[in-house]
């Protein structure tokens, strides 16, 4: 499934101890290798440590530095995990600032640090020099020969890609990062040794997080611990692990033990986004210089232990505060666009069905807030119930009372009787409960809202969710079709979410008490008679599936292109103690079905708002031909 494990490592270190500071490497490498780390990455200078100052013009120093790196290759002779540990090297009587990349025994290369800072405690330049303009060479060790040397080398093993940087190359306007991302490297490492000051971690970590973000890469951080020379500064041992803008994990600083950190790296993810970035691929005319690839292979990438978080909600975030203000912002969204279309047809009405359920609620609330922001008297707002065949007093109360708090123009036509007349005029058996039936009830309705809103002047502001969209739940020409659509690229998952921030941030206690109920409710198009007890007799999900299922599917369909199996493997870690692998297999076959041969009902949507990441708007996100087949996909 294109993922790998990676990690970030901080030693116990003595300053110019070689021998003990090998000896402590080669600790945190057993750990990673505990763990099924593949590429493990250790901070700057780590070989000798980063303070050693005017002792690394001593030649005892470089030569035990060269024999620690010996020892590391022959230590890691049978081991399949790659390392990029730090160290100074000398080169034509230059010293410089680098990283080893050493793999099964094997320097694979070495990577110079292109900026040093000079500045405030930082004295980088009078012991190193600059390796910026180091390219394509080759260098000689007392053990092995012809190694690359330089700036432009990328390492890689199948869709793994790695690239290495070190420290203050990160902080410059142009990290080297960013030219070795656009060459195709996927991870990113940094070997660091960056001092702490007050509130520095914050700046650290979001440098980490934006260079991720940019590079649409992993960047692995790991900087010098606290056994560094406190002469003057003190290093924390900050460990970060960032995936495309996200922190995957980070460490508590000032450790005093040997530190692993580890996450699990998503390849297939990064690949799918960099493929749907094109300003990220116009960007690779940029590169300064021919690219050196050193190719080599894991035996394995497999990892016993999947401890990656899988979100089982990828819509609504997790934290409540972030979920609230997601949810005030998307409302902002929501009631600017459709003001804007106010505005632009110069209208003062508005037309909306309710029947009691979620989406309605969730469109007329927007409706409410726009007119409020407008300062149209919400009298404007023409709110429809329209009891049928199988509309239950629990949603058509709710309906009722909902519209009356709000004090909007109530009105309720009653749709049993004209149905039956269509039913007769087609000639379909009222006691045949099939697709007509149903769809009879939705263009009625659908009917109903768009002639009355020619009536009155205004517009037929459309109900139906993202989710619905996808499974293509929902009639054509029924209510599939509105003059503006407010609710067209939200999920379900995520609408319940924006009615329950209404019903505890903005609204009155009567009008909170309803939203609630109004969320308690089974989701029903409630086109089928009730039950015998005057309940909801047709249950959407005992149909077409968990709605939670069906919008983890969506949004790891269309956000990263991922294949059945990898969406089935996702899915089953995520809901793993929720339902069992034949349910959602069965549900997941179900939402590849429906999604291939509904889209003839995208491809005549309605305009609406783009409020999140997935639309599957026909002008926007989602060009697709209705009659591709779904039959490779399954």
């Amino acid at each position: 499934m294109n993922f790998v494990k990676v990690g970030a490592a901080c030693p116990i270190t003595n300053v110019a101890d070689v021998d003990f500071n090998v000896a402590e490497i080669k600790k945190c490498i057993d750990m990673a290798m505990d763990q099924d780390v593949k590429v493990l990455v250790f901070p700057e200078l780590s070989i000798t440590s980063y303070t050693c100052a005017d002792l690394f013009y001593q030649q005892r120093l470089m030569k035990k530095t060269e024999a620690g790196i010996k020892s590391l290759c022959t230590y890691s002779e049978n081991k399949d995990i790659l390392f990029v540990v730090g160290a100074p090297f000398e080169e034509n009587d230059i010293l410089y600032n680098v990283a080893f990349i050493i793999f099964k025994g094997k320097i694979l290369g070495i990577v110079p640090k292109s900026y040093l800072p000079n500045n405030s405690e930082f004295y980088e330049k009078r012991w190193f020099s600059s390796g910026i303009n180091v390219h394509s060479k080759c260098v000689n060790l007392s053990f092995q020969d012809n190694i690359p040397f330089g700036t432009n080398i990328i390492f890689k093993s199948g869709e793994i890609c790695v690239g290495v940087e070190i420290c203050e190359d990160l902080w410059v306007t142009i990290p080297p990062s960013s030219f070795l991302a656009l060459a195709g490297c996927n991870i990113l490492c940094n070997l660091s040794a960056s001092n702490e000051l007050v509130s520095k971690a914050d700046y650290r970590r979001d440098l980490v997080k934006n260079q991720s973000a940019r590079c649409l890469a992993s960047y692995i951080y790991s900087s010098a611990g606290v056994f560094e020379s406190s002469t003057d500064v003190l290093c924390g041992g900050h460990l970060l692990i960032s995936e495309n803008g996200g922190i995957l994990t980070e460490n508590e600083r000032f450790n005093r033990e040997n530190e692993i950190i580890t996450a699990i790296v998503d390849i297939y993810k990064l690949k799918s986004e960099r493929l749907k970035n094109l300003s990220f691929r116009d960007n690779k005319g940029l590169l300064p210089a021919p690219i050196d690839i050193i190719n080599f292979k894991f035996d394995s990438t497999a990892i016993r232990d999947f401890d990656r978080y899988i979100d089982k909600h990828p819509f609504v975030p997790g934290n409540p505060l972030e979920r609230d203000n997601r949810s005030k912002e998307i409302f902002n969204i929501q009631t600017a666009a459709l003001a804007k279309r106010f505005t632009h047809t110069n209208l003062k009405k508005a037309v909306i069905g309710i029947s009691g359920g979620l989406d309605s609620t969730l469109a007329l609330l927007v409706v409410v807030k726009t007119f409020d922001m407008l300062k149209i008297d919400r009298k404007n707002i023409v709110t429809i119930t329209m009891p049928g065949f199988g509309t239950t007093d629990r949603t058509y109360n709710n309906a009722l009372d909902l519209c009356r708090h709000l004090g909007t123009d109530l009105r309720e036509i009653n749709i049993v009787k004209s149905s039956l007349q269509h039913f007769e005029d087609i000639g379909h058996p009222v006691e045949q409960h099939d697709v007509t039936y149903e769809n009879v009830q939705a263009r009625e309705r659908t009917e109903i809202l768009m002639n009355l809103a020619n009536k009155e002047g205004g517009l037929v502001i459309g109900t139906g969710d993202l989710s619905e969209l996808a499974l293509g739940w929902c009639t054509y020409n029924g209510d599939h079709m509105s003059m503006y659509s407010v609710n067209c690229s939200i999920p379900k998952t995520l609408v319940r979410y924006l009615v329950d921030y209404v019903a505890e941030h903005e609204s009155t206690e009567e009008i909170s008490k309803i939203l609630l109920d109004i969320l308690d409710t089974p989701v029903s198009p409630e086109l089928l008679p009730k039950d015998k007890d005057g309940n909801i007799a047709q249950k959407t999900e005992d149909i077409v599936g968990p709605y939670e299922l069906h919008d983890f599917f969506l949004y790891h369909f269309m956000k990263n292109g991922s294949s059945k199996e990898r969406i089935e493997f996702l899915a089953r870690t995520a809901f793993k103690d929720i339902y069992s692998n034949e349910e959602i297999s069965k549900w997941l076959n179900k939402f590849i079905t429906r999604f291939f041969t509904q889209q003839f009902k995208r491809s005549a949507l309605p305009d609406g708002p783009k409020v999140g990441s997935i639309s599957l708007s026909p002008r926007g996100d989602l060009r697709m031909p209705s009659d591709a087949s779904y039959n490779g996909f399954l």
